[in-house]
């Protein structure tokens, strides 16, 4: 059985998907750009600044399902440079303690949505 995860402390589906959903134990997260939830507009003042929207909207996605980055199994990022990846990481890797961070792939793509330079989707386990 799935069940729909969503809230509005995260920026709204702009199409036919939810922000996450939740099959038994496991939730399967919808990639999250900088948008601001209560705006709706792009934090793009920096590449960090937009990547810590990013996870922002991601720890409100995830506690809409009771759960924190700690239950975080695998992450995937896409990137529009992929010289930005150093600064995307110290960012991405404040949210997680190293010794049980998730399994993430990072791949540099020719566009994202709204052509934001990061996008992050995550699967998470409740234990």
């Amino acid at each position: 059985m799935k069940k729909i995860i969503k809230t509005s402390k995260a920026p709204a589906p702009i199409g036919p998907y939810n922000q996450a959903i939740l099959s038994g134990n496991t939730l399967y997260t919808s990639g999250q750009i900088a948008l601001h939830p209560e705006t709706g507009e792009l934090v793009l003042a920096s590449i960090k600044a937009e990547t810590k929207q990013v996870m922002e909207n991601m720890k409100e996605v995830l506690a809409a399902a009771d759960m924190t980055f700690e239950n975080v199994v695998k992450s995937s990022i896409f990137i529009s440079d992929m010289n930005n990846f150093s600064e995307i990481n110290s960012i991405y890797g404040n949210y997680f303690n190293e010794e049980n961070a998730p399994a993430r792939e990072t791949v540099e793509v020719a566009n994202l949505p709204k052509f934001v330079n990061v996008e992050i989707s995550m699967i998470a386990v409740k234990y």
